[in-house]
């Protein structure tokens, strides 16, 4: 049984009210049942006091004058007579005398004359009880013994305020029986009416009732794992005991929502912190032997006797110096960079450092960009987001797998420039989606989480932003970086 009551409330609560409506409908048709049999026998009743009467009256001559053939010739008259068919149609007519012997009866086989009614039977033995103590009876007697098939009706038989004796009416209980099923039968239809009516309202309603509650039972089944979702506003508009419990778990989601996100910043708080010392003091041992470096290469250039191929390692080796003396900048100061603007030796110098990573994975690399002979973006961080794309996704695709640039104005636009790097390694969870650009938040075995960090710092301080999907089977980074003061459209190319 304690597993009905673990049902769930969608089942639960048109069960429990079908069975209320049909145990009512039982009780209720149980008691108009036996409402309509005592009607019934009081019918038949009324139809035994006035048949009763009329014989009484009639057999009481007979007995004065003993005249037996005439008394039996009256009490067969209601057995002979064409209202047999009829329910109150009754079944045996005895006349007793003042000792309750049998004077006449319309059945002298089982009922003989001059018989002791105590001896004709249980039924008969009880009636002979009641007319022996005659003090206190409401005439006519009705009489039903318990399990048994007839109902009694006596009256006394008198002449001049003398009795003389009483007559008995028996009635088979079976005469009752189709009366009883017809009136059984139209209240078994309109009982099936009124169920096929209510149970199909009941469950409609019962189920609307329990969806709320079912769906609040599984969004607080999920609260320890991530914060709920609130129930939409449509969902229970009324302002009841159930409404109310509705209305509070809104307000717990939104608390649970406000303090996971006090708590998310508290932690990124910590790991800003702890990074920004870090870097502050890496940035302190850098920039010290950085300058030395850029004032050596500065000189080196200077010099006239310096073949065009160790001039061109020169140029490269100082834009790379550059690009980490701006990097370094970048994530000290919270202001913008000013640098000289990107061209196209920035991409090949970009496409040259990385090309000994594609080689040793034997990548495919893709190689769209799309510029003109400068940029008015600034070229060192500019280069720093492409270099942590491009290894990253170098890193995250299969070996042997494909990798690809895509770098023009977004929508041939001026003023924004677009960066779509593409890998074919493993997707991206939704939790990692979520955490993507985080300190720490690695999403490969091994590494650190500060590239896409690093990456996500300098695209915010440039004004632009960057984002992460799924897409075709591949995982894509999109970054708008703006050209001028106007910013670009969150779109991805």
């Amino acid at each position: 049984m304690r597993w009905l009551f673990n049902l769930s409330f969608r089942h639960k609560i048109p069960l429990w009210t079908s069975f209320l409506i049909g145990f009512s409908i039982f009780v209720v048709g149980a008691a108009l049942m036996a409402h309509a049999y005592e009607d019934m026998k009081d019918a038949v009743v009324i139809s035994a006091d006035n048949l009763g009467h009329t014989l009484a009256n009639t057999v009481a001559p007979t007995l004065l004058h003993d005249d037996v053939w005439r008394a039996f010739e009256i009490v067969r008259s209601p057995i002979r007579a064409e209202s047999a068919h009829t329910p109150a149609q009754v079944d045996a007519v005895v006349v007793l005398g003042r000792d309750n012997t049998v004077f006449v009866s319309s059945h002298p086989d089982t009922l003989p004359m001059l018989s002791e009614a105590a001896a004709l039977g249980p039924d008969w033995q009880r009636l002979d009880e009641y007319l022996r103590a005659p003090a206190g009876i409401k005439w006519p007697l009705v009489l039903e013994p318990a399990g048994s098939s007839y109902l009694y009706v006596a009256l006394p038989i008198t002449d001049k305020d003398a009795q003389l004796g009483h007559l008995v009416l028996r009635y088979a209980k079976s005469v009752f029986h189709p009366w009883f099923i017809d009136t059984l039968w139209q209240g078994l239809g309109l009982g099936l009416l009124v169920l096929a009516v209510l149970i199909p309202i009941n469950w409609y309603w019962g189920g609307r009732m329990a969806k709320p509650l079912v769906d609040l039972a599984q969004r607080m089944g999920t609260m320890l794992e991530k914060p709920p979702e609130p129930l939409p506003p449509d969902m229970y508009p009324y302002h009841d005991e159930l409404g109310q419990l509705f209305q509070a778990y809104d307000r717990m989601v939104l608390a649970l929502r406000d303090k996971a996100a006090l708590e998310n910043e508290m932690v990124k708080s910590e790991r800003l912190a702890a990074i920004g010392q870090l870097t502050a003091g890496i940035a302190h041992e850098i920039n010290n032997p950085l300058a030395g470096l850029i004032t050596a290469v500065d000189t080196l250039k200077l010099r006239q006797d310096l073949d065009p191929k160790a001039r061109r390692h020169l140029e490269l080796i100082d834009r790379g110096l550059t690009q980490i003396r701006d990097t370094v900048a970048a994530l000290l100061v919270q202001t913008r960079v000013q640098a000289r603007p990107l061209n196209q030796h920035d991409l090949e110098d970009i496409h040259t450092l990385i090309q000994p990573q594609v080689g040793k994975r034997r990548i495919r690399l893709d190689w769209s960009a799309a510029m003109p002979a400068e940029l008015p973006a600034p070229a060192s961080l500019v280069r720093q987001i492409l270099i942590n794309l491009l290894l990253n996704a170098v890193q995250a695709a299969a070996e042997g797998g494909h990798v690809s640039l895509w770098l023009a104005r977004k929508d041939d636009s001026e003023t924004c420039l677009s960066i779509v790097v593409r890998n074919d390694g493993a997707l991206l969870s939704d939790e990692q989606l979520a955490h993507l650009f985080e300190p720490f938040a690695s999403t490969r075995a091994g590494g650190h989480g500060l590239g896409l960090w690093v990456t996500y710092q300098i695209v915010t301080q440039l004004n632009g932003c960057i984002t992460a999907r799924n897409i075709d089977g591949q995982v894509e980074f999109v970054v708008n970086l703006p050209l001028g003061e106007t910013p670009c459209s969150t779109a991805s190319a």
